[in-house]
């Protein structure tokens, strides 16, 4: 086998090394990663059943129910669909009816998304950035214009 031959067998058995190491790091962080879902796009998506996601929007006026154990049931809107949310935990003193809100959690074959973390807009000029897309794309936006 001649240098240059050795070399290039070096290089790829190190890159083939860096593929798996990637596939394996990407495999490991599949459980972790989260994508932001309007109700709009739920609504029209059949999401497999454990897959976690970010859902985004408004908490419906009206919808705000707490049961036993901490349980809170309440629907999220874009203002065109809702989705319904149940989730069981102390939620945000920020978190009421009509504010922006993010939920990640799951959506089960019940039609309910199964929350276990609810995040509330911490003051009145903020939005995460997800949400204030959303409502701006369906031409319902309030707030000031963001950078």
């Amino acid at each position: 086998m001649t240098r240059k031959q050795r070399r290039m067998t070096m290089i790829a058995a190190a890159g083939g090394v860096l593929a798996v190491a990637l596939g394996l790091i990407l495999f490991a962080l599949n459980d972790q990663i989260a994508f932001f879902q309007s109700p709009s796009d739920i609504a029209g998506k059949q999401l497999p059943d454990g897959q976690r996601i970010r859902l985004g929007g408004l908490v419906e006026e009206g919808t705000v129910e707490r049961g036993r154990d901490a349980e809170v049931r309440f629907q999220v809107t874009d203002t065109v669909e809702s989705v319904k949310v149940v989730y069981v935990g102390l939620l945000p003193d920020l978190f009421r009816e009509g504010q922006g809100v993010v939920a990640e959690g799951v959506m089960r074959p019940d039609g309910w998304f199964h929350a276990d973390k609810v995040l509330a807009k911490h003051d009145e000029n903020y939005m995460p950035k997800e949400v204030a897309d959303a409502l701006k794309d369906k031409g319902v936006w309030q707030g000031q214009e963001t950078n």
